[in-house]
């Protein structure tokens, strides 16, 4: 027996089904209510005109006409659909496929034991032959001694007709074998040119003396609110287009200095190093890591916005590595506590907490303690403003710093060297403080100290024995143990020294003071108010 067909009309709360057929009769009565309903109604003459209803020809249908064209109204620049910019842009976007040296499966356990995987009831050593879960404990835990290659995949993009492709530096890294899959399926071998750990950003260069079709990179700045699509490569499944928009500029990522865009298109693992384009087919951002608890997308993704990638491309093509400036010095922000304690007006500028061994700065003027306030005449607004002017400068350059130090403005001219690589900086990194700080117990910043050599904490600075709760250090972190080196940039090595530094502060009507603590950072310890 056939269906009776039904068209179901979706329309705003309280409105019934009887205002559609009894529009007419409505309108007469009542003015206001004509207009009510003729706005309501647009929704429905929406949902009516996509199931194929055609309304007839009567006063009723135009009002609900003129009620949609004047109410709803497209978003600027919204395309009804991305189906020809995908068409137009996906051509140029790879899949990164990368295998690693093969690792022994006995390497592989000796990792995860060292993480504490290890089966329950054993030790590090051999599972006992006469063991009934011997066979088990191989399977799982490998003990067997084939060799398995380390493989992970990623995306790309193909940024010159000859078959240049950026992806991103952790996509490739540790990686000896690297195949790009084009749009259609096509998979070519392709080489490492260079790689900059500090930007993520890797340069490829496909095996094939083809042309390849390339995608430009925006000129203008992604303004927030724009649209953006993102193409990539997530789980393996290749060739997947999500949309979204920019959410944000100027955020920060881990140690990098630079500034990243953030966005709301659905970007998962293996969309590393694919491009965020913008309605113009031009790549605004690479997508380079997301904000998530689980792991997958939560609509915060981060992407190296198009003027960086662009200056790193052409610095990789041009060497296979990026040069940098250096300074040799470690620094810390410039806390409103801290700003005080130095007498600065405001919390800018980049505080020096350690001069690194060998390092440029060892051979200038420059002090720990001071406060660097600009670079060649532009001022610094922080810590990664600081790195990213250093890094843009080459090196060999003499360079001037504005500095304040015991509280008067101070030129310093340094002449930078070349920033180097991971392992070497890291070992460089090492070892103790250039300086030492100091921090000693008093009822006005809430510590009770003792001499660090009477504890076997070392020969210099004192340590604390004991931290008020309800004193502004409790609130900072400082807790017991620490070893207070310095305070107002004077050493101490006894409890009276730190006295003699807030006494002296108090003199000044100083309302903070500054510490540095053995292996951390300075603090700006606010002191109690005399009482009267």
């Amino acid at each position: 027996m056939p269906h009776k067909k039904e068209c179901i009309f979706y329309t705003l709360p309280n409105l019934r089904r009887s205002n559609l057929t009894n529009l007419n009769t409505e309108q007469k009565k009542s003015p206001s209510r004509k207009v009510f309903a003729a706005a309501a109604l647009g929704l429905a003459g929406v949902a009516a005109a996509t199931s194929g209803l055609v309304l007839n020809n009567n006063p009723a249908s135009a009002e609900i006409k003129n009620a949609v064209s004047t109410s709803v109204k497209p978003y600027a620049n919204a395309p009804s659909s991305f189906a020809d910019l995908v068409e137009q842009v996906s051509p140029s976007v790879v899949s990164v496929f990368v295998k690693s040296k093969a690792e022994t499966v006995k390497t592989q356990q000796k990792k995860r034991f060292n993480r504490g995987d290890r089966p329950p009831g054993f030790g590090r050593g051999q599972i006992p032959d006469n063991s009934p879960f011997k066979e088990f404990f191989e399977k799982r835990f490998g003990q067997q001694q084939q060799p398995k290659p380390q493989n992970s995949q990623g995306s790309g993009f193909i940024i010159s007709e000859d078959g240049y492709v950026v992806t991103n530096h952790h996509v490739i890294k540790g990686g000896t074998e690297i195949k790009v899959t084009l749009s259609g399926g096509e998979q070519l071998d392709a080489r490492l040119i260079g790689s900059d750990a500090r930007t993520d950003l890797a340069l490829l260069k496909i095996k094939d003396k083809r042309k390849f079709p390339a995608v430009p990179m925006a000129k203008e700045k992604a303004r927030v609110g724009d649209w953006v699509l993102a193409v990539g490569n997530p789980f393996g499944l290749g060739g997947t287009v999500t949309a979204g928009i920019v959410s944000a500029h100027g955020r920060p990522v881990g140690q990098s200095p630079y500034d990243y865009l953030q966005i709301d298109a659905a970007v998962n693992r293996g969309n590393s190093g694919g491009p965020a384009f913008n309605l113009k087919g031009e790549v605004v951002g690479v997508n380079t890591a997301i904000y998530s608890p689980s792991g997958g997308n939560v609509g915060i993704a981060f992407a190296i916005p198009a003027n960086v990638v662009q200056k790193i491309a052409k610095d990789l093509r041009k060497g296979g590595s990026v040069v940098r400036g250096w300074l040799g010095i470690n620094i810390q922000n410039v806390s409103e506590d801290i700003a005080e304690g130095l007498s600065l007006d405001k919390p800018s500028g980049a505080l020096v907490t350690r001069l690194v061994k060998g390092g440029p700065a060892t051979k200038s003027d420059l002090k720990v303690r001071d406060v660097i306030l600009s670079v060649n005449g532009v001022q610094i607004a922080d810590v990664r403003d600081l790195m990213r002017q250093i890094g843009e400068i080459r090196p060999d350059e003499v360079i001037a710093l504005e500095v304040l130090r015991n509280g008067a403005k101070k030129q310093v001219s340094v002449k930078l060297g070349t920033f180097p690589d991971g392992k070497k900086l890291a070992a460089l990194q090492k070892g103790e403080p250039a300086l030492e700080l100091d921090n000693k117990a008093l009822d006005d910043i809430g510590l009770s100290l003792a001499p660090a050599r009477d504890l076997g904490k070392g020969k210099k600075g004192v340590v604390i024995t004991e931290v008020d709760p309800d004193s502004d250090a409790s609130v900072k972190g400082i807790k017991v143990g620490d070893v207070i080196l310095e305070v107002n940039g004077k050493s101490v090595n006894f409890p009276a020294d730190v006295t003699s530094e807030i006494l002296k502060a108090k003199k000044t009507s100083a309302k903070v003071i500054l510490v540095r603590v053995k292996d951390g950072p300075y603090y700006g310890l606010k002191l109690k108010k005399n009482k009267k």
